[in-house]
């Protein structure tokens, strides 16, 4: 019996060198030995690194290395036609009242009507269209009251943590704030209603910023976008109150750098019950 033991160790199939390493995913033992990717698995295909000839472990199936595929984002395109509808709003190209497929304004922008339905149920979570069922999605149309009822709230939130802000935020910080009220004036004179939108929220967020509170950030900003569209004035209307809209933007931060506490408080208040944005 002990001779035929030996004779069947004497015949038996040697074990692979390092025992189960050879079944160790190839990126992990690359990043073990510090060899580059793929080194490892060349050494189990062909040859141990002393020059020895190494088998394949049975049933093991060669792996084909492939470079990473681009990453497709999805949300790019939504983003680009949520931000492209905004803009239609804001300008009245998107009439409040009518209704919009999401088809046919897909075929407006050059895509499927996919990323345009997900960009106009975003926008009827943000009460700007609302959705019609088997036909598309309609504009809101805003009343006056409903813009009063805006600005009240808007009002409510903002006024106090503004002037909370002028007692206790230095000169050096609202005078960085200057470009932003530029901005604002600069749209306006050109009486481009979009891009005064969103320099007119960029400039109330990095107001609201000073104070630190990221929820009161998102709750002011969605309610001044809502005090945004659908647009109701008429044109000549919409450009007066724009460029007065903007000079109060360069005036309060001029208080607010002199720290006349009373001015500060004069303008925000009227910052908000005079004037549509």
């Amino acid at each position: 019996m002990e001779q035929g033991a030996a004779r069947e160790r004497a015949t038996a199939r040697p074990s692979p060198p390092f025992g189960d390493a050879v079944r160790v995913p190839e990126q992990g033992r690359a990043a073990e030995a510090g060899e580059p990717a793929g080194a490892h698995a060349e050494h189990v295909r062909g040859e141990h690194p002393q020059g020895e000839p190494i088998e394949p472990a049975r049933g093991r199936i060669p792996t084909v290395s492939l470079a990473p595929a681009p990453r497709v984002v999805r949300h790019s395109v939504r983003g680009q036609i949520l931000d492209a509808l905004r803009t239609a709003l804001v300008d009245g190209e998107l009439v409040p009242g009518e209704v919009y497929s999401a088809p046919a304004l897909g075929d407006r922008f050059g895509v499927s009507a996919t990323p345009v339905r997900e960009a106009m149920q975003r926008l009827a979570v943000e009460g700007a269209v609302e959705v019609v069922p088997n036909r598309g999605f309609r504009v809101t149309e805003r009343t006056p009251r409903e813009l009063a009822e805006l600005a009240e709230v808007r009002a409510l939130i903002e006024v106090p943590v503004m002037l909370r802000l002028a007692r206790t935020v230095p000169a050096a910080r609202w005078a960085a704030l200057r470009p932003l009220a530029e901005a604002t004036s600069t749209a306006a004179a050109r009486g481009d209603r979009a891009h005064y939108a969103e320099a007119d929220r960029a400039f109330h967020r990095a107001v609201l910023s000073l104070a630190g509170n990221e929820q009161l950030l998102a709750v002011a900003d969605d309610l001044h976008r809502r005090s945004q569209w659908p647009l109701i004035s008429a044109p000549t209307l919409r450009h007066g109150v724009l460029v007065a809209d903007a000079a109060e933007h360069t005036a309060l931060l001029d208080a607010l750098i002199a720290q006349d506490l009373t001015v500060v408080q004069e303008l925000v208040r009227e910052h908000f019950t005079g004037s549509e944005c």
